[in-house]
């Protein structure tokens, strides 16, 4: 079993007992430094990254291969990666990439295919000069989706 394989072991094994935290990414650099990054239903816990550091670091021998270990919870400005992210995450604003557009949205709605999004936009009247404000809406899948985050409003 290779180092690599050791540890992506290690780490399936400490999250089965956390069924509410998720890997998001692990990298094993070239210089043996592991970095395991974790999101969770109800957010990270200090403690859960704490208990996954643990159930790694006390099962690997630095005397067969020395290494280093960074265990963290997602950043708040990070893309999301994974539909558990979106399904999370209903209810809040995303700034959301696609090929073609930028649009910041209330995600009203993730399922296993495609997310809804829904905002407020200004658009030319039908009739008359000036503009209106609408409600639009729409229904993205997640192959369209180059980039999602959430935002933070204070």
């Amino acid at each position: 079993m290779t180092f690599k394989e050791k540890v992506n072991a290690l780490v399936e094994e400490a999250l089965s007992e956390r069924t509410s935290v998720f890997l998001i990414d692990l990298t094993i650099t070239d210089a043996c430094k592991i970095i395991v990054s974790l999101d969770g239903d109800n957010g990270v816990a200090l403690q859960d990254c704490i208990d996954i550091s643990r159930a790694i670091e006390n099962n690997l021998d630095r005397e067969e291969q020395d290494f280093s270990l960074e265990v963290a919870s997602v950043g708040v400005g990070s893309p999301l990666k994974m539909i558990r992210q979106y399904k999370k995450n209903v209810g809040r604003t995303l700034i959301v990439k696609t090929e073609t557009e930028i649009i910041e949205a209330e995600l009203v709605e993730a399922n296993d295919v495609f997310i809804i999004l829904s905002w407020k936009a200004r658009e030319p009247k039908k009739v008359g000069k000036g503009k209106e404000t609408v409600q639009r809406e729409l229904k993205l899948p997640y192959a369209d989706i180059k980039e999602a985050i959430v935002t933070v409003t204070f």
